[in-house]
């Protein structure tokens, strides 16, 4: 497979080793060095124009609900195994009568728990503790190779995650010319009518595949499969190729081409794709090298 002319080759690299310096992928578009023009991309951030900041002039934050929870979660140190309501009101410096209501809701949601009449910190923050540093894990695993297929490609690199019924993009990278829309970094996305979510969806326990039904197969584009025969059909026969296009069931003129990545569990870890406009898009040409990427980030985590 031949890398885009306008791309100025760096010798034999397998997949997956970092690019050189020049070669990475920014979060903002950079100016045109001098000499050969290399293949630009920007990569997708949850910081961006989607998700707002604060308004000049608002409210103080250390006001609102959060603003007092988090001293309460924070009065608590790793040398910590319990803390008395009066200490939290010590450390937190905010009214006993506050500090006992809002612990009392935290133990409701179990980020904390009580013991006797002390509290500790419950095992709810250890378990999205460890999903921040098993998604950070995954991130840092998937770039190499993804910036890798965006060189090759010039199209839009996706790496997704499963979440209940949904896709969530943990990273996203694409050239200039590549897609801005519809998918963003922790944007979600359907399972059944996205190339990713078709790949997760068709390795994981069939007890996913009747809570996707459950919960309906809306028509996005005229594309979008929303027959539960038809979508198994395809799961089927994704489970045989190991791979999916899915073609306009999420955007009109727009395909993406799938595969699973897998770290040594049964059900996938998550989802690579390629997309790219229908008119561009070479499946065949593009197969081997997104595979290959799989397989490298699958070695890489396990």
């Amino acid at each position: 497979m031949k890398a885009p002319a306008d791309v100025a080759p760096a010798g034999p690299r397998p997949l997956g080793v970092p690019a050189q310096q020049g070669l990475m992928v920014s979060a903002h578009p950079a100016a045109p060095r001098s000499g050969t023009v290399r293949a630009k991309a920007v990569r997708a951030d949850a910081g961006g124009a989607e998700a707002g900041g604060a308004e000049a002039g608002g409210t103080d934050p250390m006001n609102s609900v959060l603003g007092k929870v988090r001293p309460i979660l924070e009065a608590f140190t790793s040398d910590d195994a319990a803390l008395s309501l009066a200490e939290l009101v010590r450390r937190s410096g905010a009214a006993k009568a506050t500090v006992h209501r809002l612990a009392q809701e935290l133990v409701t949601w179990g980020l904390l728990e009580r013991e006797g009449c002390d509290y500790r910190l419950g095992l709810r923050l250890f378990e999205l503790g460890q999903r921040v540093h098993r998604q950070r894990i995954l991130r840092e695993a998937v770039q190499p190779y993804m910036e890798d297929l965006l060189l090759i490609t010039r199209e839009t690199i996706h790496f997704a995650i499963h979440d209940s019924l949904d896709v969530v993009y943990l990273d996203k990278i694409f050239p200039h010319r590549g897609l801005n829309a519809e998918s963003r970094v922790a944007g979600r996305l359907p399972l059944y009518c996205t190339g990713t979510g078709k790949a997760i969806l068709a390795y994981s326990p069939p007890s996913l595949f009747v809570d996707v039904v459950r919960g309906g197969l809306k028509p996005i584009t005229r594309h979008t499969v929303i027959s539960p025969g038809r979508l198994r059909a395809q799961l089927d026969r994704i489970r045989e190729e190991g791979i999916v296009l899915e073609s306009e069931e999420i955007r009109l003129g727009y395909a993406s081409l799938a595969v699973p990545v897998f770290a040594g569990d049964t059900a996938p870890v998550g989802a690579l794709s390629i997309t790219a406009p229908t008119y561009r898009m070479d499946a065949a040409g593009y197969a081997t090298a997104l595979r290959t990427a799989a397989l490298g980030i699958g070695r890489s985590l396990a």
